[in-house]
Formats: structure tokens, C-alpha cells, sequence
């Protein structure tokens, strides 16, 4: 009782005018703003809304948001989480919103959403597409709603999936897509556009080249790591002897990068990328798209490494390789092998892929009672004490023993072929005390306990398999 939503039927459909007209705040958007003006876009979609509010009122305040998805929810938009601020405001100067195209706004069930806080605000929605303001409570506007919600969704998957076609083909072609060399490499004109409009403006394709700078530091990091040094030594040697890192080299590029010195994240970034081998290479990475519910709060653009067998590979090599086949796979093969002073060999089957669900820290190697083992020290060094969460040890053969079973693999599968599972889906391991999650879909979600004396659990679901 009390609630708006129990008024009496039609009693918040439209609020009397003032005599001067309703106050518009307007809300426009473009895509980008390398392909677009945002200007001219602006100005297109101010005209149209002005055309809409035409004898209702006029425009008093101006939220455009310029390089925005339409997919992106309002309160990741600069300008939308702007407007949205601004509904708390009782001073906020204006009393209805009116857009210049819905799909400039809003995608799928972003709008029925976002009424429901507009209303709450007195606030009044105007759509061009309706020629005045929403309400959910007129059936034909319930119906142009969902039309245009599914219209402006459908169109952003007809092109995501057109644009990706495109991009399949032309690696196979061995074309360059587009965006920065890998460090070691350059850009060089190869031939006029395939397009004949773009070829009549002078457009050029590229393709990559060793960098006669930077392409020696390429080799030679391949060349020593096969050899057996580690990524820190490898690290410490290039920052000793002055040698730029990729920030430094491209600094034009890089301005948004204050620490110019070579990490172990860029090497390792550099060594495990295939393309050096001479092949064009796409689709190393995804993201996960939801085209159900883009409003959905719990939904987060997540970038994701994909599988090895869905990564589209040119026909034939595309550019000068940096490094052998057989030396890259070489490389990627000593990543979980370490050697002790004595030099004995170590083996990690699960390094770099276990992190820890308490501090977030990827888990350390460790070696105890001859076996292998991981453990998470929540970034501290000395005696713990009461206040710090407990250290997280996992032994690697009781993780085998139970990832194994939740990937519903065969009882006498190896440890490696366990192993080799999770890391040919780049998928990682959250670690807790209790309970061990396998970041995706590669398991079906399952949960039980062998043992009560045994602290882990092992839970999964992957969306990577």
C-alpha cells in the first residue's frame, strides 16, 4: 500500500504542462569517434529530438556521450551516469528526457529498466519513435518498446557477427587486421586497398616486418629462455643494460604508461605470442557477450582467452618470423619446469594458473615433502599474525585428483592430460579455503567432500570449453 506502482490506473500517465513547456534534458550518443563527427551526429539527433518536443517545450540541458556501445549500460556512460546523478537532484532543471533515436540510447530492455527510476523521479521519457511521452501502462507503447529493443539489440549482432566474418577470412588470407605491431615488428605499405573506394583515396593495406631495432631483442629473448634463464633474470639483464621496453620504444603511443621499464609480464606476454612465428594469428581472445540483457547489473564486459582450436590461423605464414616453431613451442613448454640449485628439474603442472579467492595473488610454486604444492601468503613475507587470513596450501596431486573428476574426465587420466586441459582453455583456478572454482565452463558445476579432514572443495563451471 502506498506504493506509486498501486495509484490508480493512468493517474501518472502525463504530468499538466507548465505554461512555458516542459524542460527537456537531451541524450545522444555515437559509437566512435574515428569513423564518426561527433558533432554532426549531435547536432542530427538534437534537430530531431527539438522536431519531437516541437510546441511541448524546449531543450535546456545537453548529456551526449561520444566513442559509447549502445550495449554499454547508463551508469558506464560518462554522460548517462551524468543525466542519472542528476535525476537525485531536486534543482536539476528539467523535467523530461528526450532522445534522438532510440537506439542512440538504448538497447534491448535498457529502457523498461531505466522507466521504472525515471517515474520514481518524476521524470517523463519522450521517444521520437512515439511522438510523445512513454508510458508503460499504454499497451501500444508497451509494444513499440519491445519492438524497438529488439530491432536496436538485433542490429548490434548482425554486425558483431558480419565484422567477425570478415575477420576470419581475411586472417586466413594472412591480411593484417589492423591496430599495433607486436613489438619486433613494423608496418609496411603492401599494396593498394582491395576496396576500390578506398583504393581511389589512397588507402594502402600493411603488412609486418622485422623491426631492425626491436627485433633483435625479440630473438634474443627466445633465444635465452630456451636456453634456460628465467623471466626475472631475462627482466633484470634488459633494464641493466638500458634496453627500452615496448612503452619506451613507442612512446607516442604509450603515454598512458608512466613506469618505462621492462616487467616479467612483458616478457612472458612476448613469449608466449604465436604470431612471431611468422603466422597471422586472430581470435586468441574473446569477449563474452550477453545479447539477452545488456542492463543486466550483474553482467561485465569479460575479456577471456579462448581455446587453442578456435584461433583462426592464416593459410600460409604472413610475415618474417622472429623465432622457429619448434623453438616457441620449446619456450612455452619450459614455462612449469624449474631446476633446483642441486639441479634436479621441478615440474608445476598448474603454474600461473591457480589464484587465490581470499587476496585475488596468483599462487606461489612450492616445494614440501618432495611433492608439488601452491601456496597464497596474501602478499606478506613475515610471522602471521591474528589479524592476517591463514596461509592457503594446496597440494598439486589432491587438485589433479578432483579437477580431474570435475572436468568429468576418465579416472586413469594422467596428471598431465588434467593439467593440459585447464591451461589449453587459458582457464584459471580460483583457490579458497573450502573450495576451488574452475573460471568458466569447461566443468559441469559440481560440489562435494571425500574427506572431512581434507580442507578442499572442488567446484566448477568454465565458459571457455
Amino acid at each position: 500500500m502506498g506504493r506509486q506502482e498501486d495509484t490508480p490506473r493512468g493517474s501518472h500517465r502525463r504530468c499538466p504542462e507548465p505554461a512555458d513547456g516542459l524542460r527537456f534534458a537531451f541524450y545522444g550518443r555515437t559509437s566512435t569517434i574515428d569513423h564518426q563527427d561527433p558533432e554532426t551526429s549531435k547536432a542530427w539527433q538534437m534537430e530531431v529530438a527539438s522536431e519531437t518536443i516541437a510546441g511541448h517545450g524546449h531543450i535546456v540541458k545537453v548529456f551526449f556521450d561520444a566513442g559509447q556501445s549502445r550495449r554499454g549500460a547508463w551508469r558506464d556512460r560518462p554522460a548517462a551516469a551524468e543525466l542519472l546523478a542528476a535525476l537525485r537532484d531536486p534543482n536539476r532543471g528539467f523535467d523530461a528526457i528526450i532522445v534522438g533515436e532510440y537506439e542512440r540510447a538504448f538497447a534491448g530492455d535498457q529502457l523498461p529498466r531505466l522507466l521504472a527510476l525515471f517515474r520514481r523521479h518524476g521524470v517523463q521519457v519522450w521517444l521520437p519513435e512515439s511522438g510523445e511521452a512513454i508510458d508503460m501502462d499504454n499497451p501500444e507503447h508497451r509494444a513499440l518498446v519491445k519492438m524497438l529493443g529488439g530491432q536496436s539489440l538485433r542490429e548490434v549482432v548482425r554486425a558483431r557477427h558480419r565484422a567477425m566474418a570478415s575477420m576470419r577470412v581475411q586472417t586466413l588470407e594472412g591480411r593484417f587486421l589492423g591496430g599495433r605491431a607486436p613489438y619486433g615488428y613494423r608496418l609496411v605499405e603492401s599494396g593498394t586497398h582491395p576496396r576500390l573506394a578506398d583504393a581511389r583515396r589512397g588507402r594502402m593495406t600493411y603488412r609486418l616486418e622485422a623491426d631492425p631495432e626491436t627485433a633483435p631483442v625479440v630473438r634474443w629473448l627466445f633465444a635465452e629462455r630456451r636456453a634456460g634463464r628465467s623471466v626475472d633474470s631475462l627482466v633484470r639483464d634488459l633494464n641493466d643494460r638500458g634496453v627500452p621496453c615496448p612503452a619506451a620504444h613507442d612512446s607516442d603511443r604509450n603515454t598512458h604508461r608512466t613506469r618505462r621499464r621492462w616487467t616479467a609480464e612483458t616478457v612472458t606476454v612476448i613469449l608466449q605470442n604465436p604470431r612471431y612465428t611468422g603466422w597471422q594469428i586472430w581470435n586468441r581472445q574473446g569477449v563474452d557477450h550477453d545479447h539477452t540483457t545488456p542492463a543486466d547489473r550483474r553482467r561485465r564486459r569479460m575479456v577471456k582467452r579462448n581455446p587453442t582450436d578456435r584461433w583462426v590461423v592464416s593459410r600460409q605464414r604472413a610475415h618474417t618470423p622472429l623465432v622457429s616453431e619448434q623453438d616457441f613451442v620449446a619456450v612455452q613448454r619450459l614455462r612449469t619446469r624449474r631446476a633446483t640449485t642441486t639441479g634436479e628439474t621441478r615440474e608445476y603442472l598448474f603454474a600461473g594458473l591457480l589464484h587465490c579467492g581470499t587476496c585475488d595473488r596468483r599462487l606461489d610454486s612450492h616445494w614440501v615433502n618432495g611433492r608439488a604444492g601452491y601456496r597464497c601468503r596474501h602478499g606478506h613475507t613475515g610471522p602471521r599474525t591474528d589479524d592476517r587470513p591463514a596461509t592457503l596450501y594446496l597440494r598439486e596431486d589432491r587438485l589433479i585428483t578432483r579437477i580431474g573428476r570435475a572436468l568429468h574426465l576418465p579416472a586413469a587420466a594422467s596428471p598431465r592430460t588434467v593439467a593440459q586441459r585447464i591451461r589449453a582453455n587459458q582457464a584459471v583456478v580460483v583457490c579458497r579455503a573450502d573450495t576451488v572454482t574452475i573460471d568458466g565452463t569447461l566443468a559441469a558445476p559440481t560440489r562435494e567432500k571425500e574427506n572431512p579432514t581434507e580442507p578442499v572443495h572442488y567446484a566448477g563451471t568454465n565458459p571457455m570449453g
